[in-house]
């Protein structure tokens, strides 16, 4: 068992997914047409809502299945798989995770799919950032028993987009986690998805901000 860990979501907190996805708006605009376009995204929230996560090649099989001769389905899933994500990462997001890194091991803990999340930690650099430490759930806070068991720790520091993420793993695992909340992308800024949760433990406003944090201020009352 190590002293601390710290736990770092992906989409929106060390990479800006909100671009990834703007991005692919004009991209399907370009090859589809924008009502199909349309149609995709629309596919792609009745996924989500099915599914808990996002799932953007599920959608692109399932726009498939409405389309089945469209010449350009090679284009999108080609687009998607060589994305370079790594120029989409945060300003500061990899320093924010090497100064972390002097007081604990740390670790990426996502929702996602079981290719295209990987494919994305992968080839934006992060899977190279944590030395391998990635943790990839469809509900990751329903699954702190096994992030216990893979990084058993002390304590752990939890950085999240999501105030309903931080709120459920706080509910859980009570003074044992640090929730930080960086409020950076369209969840984080939403005053819809943000009311009526409590504040997280520490706020900052992006990211790259935690260089300038010390060991003490994300361990409040230790």
């Amino acid at each position: 068992m190590t002293p601390v860990v710290f736990l770092f979501d992906v989409d929106n907190t060390l990479l800006d997914n909100d671009r990834v996805a703007e991005d692919l708006k004009r991209y399907l605009t370009k090859v589809f047409g924008a009502d199909r376009q349309k149609r995709y995204w629309a596919l792609f929230e009745e996924l989500r809502a099915e599914l808990g996560y996002a799932d953007y090649l599920g959608a692109l099989q399932r726009y498939r299945a409405e389309n089945r001769h469209d010449p350009h389905m090679l284009e999108v899933s080609h687009f998607l798989i060589d994305y370079p994500f790594a120029n989409r990462l945060y300003p500061g997001s990899l320093d924010a995770v090497q100064h972390l890194a002097q007081w604990g091991q740390t670790v990426i803990l996502s929702d996602g799919d079981v290719v295209f999340q990987p494919r994305k930690v992968e080839r934006s650099g992060l899977h190279e950032a944590m030395d391998g430490r990635v943790l990839i759930y469809i509900h990751k806070e329903e699954e702190l028993a096994d992030v216990e068991k893979r990084f058993p720790a002390e304590h752990y520091v939890l950085i999240d987009d999501k105030l309903r993420i931080l709120t459920a793993v706080k509910k859980i695992w009570g003074q044992r986690v640090t929730t930080v909340f960086p409020r950076q992308g369209h969840y984080a800024t939403d005053a819809r998805a943000i009311a009526g949760f409590p504040a997280a433990d520490v706020t900052v406003e992006r990211i790259g901000d935690l260089v300038r944090c010390e060991l003490k201020d994300l361990l409040p009352g230790k």
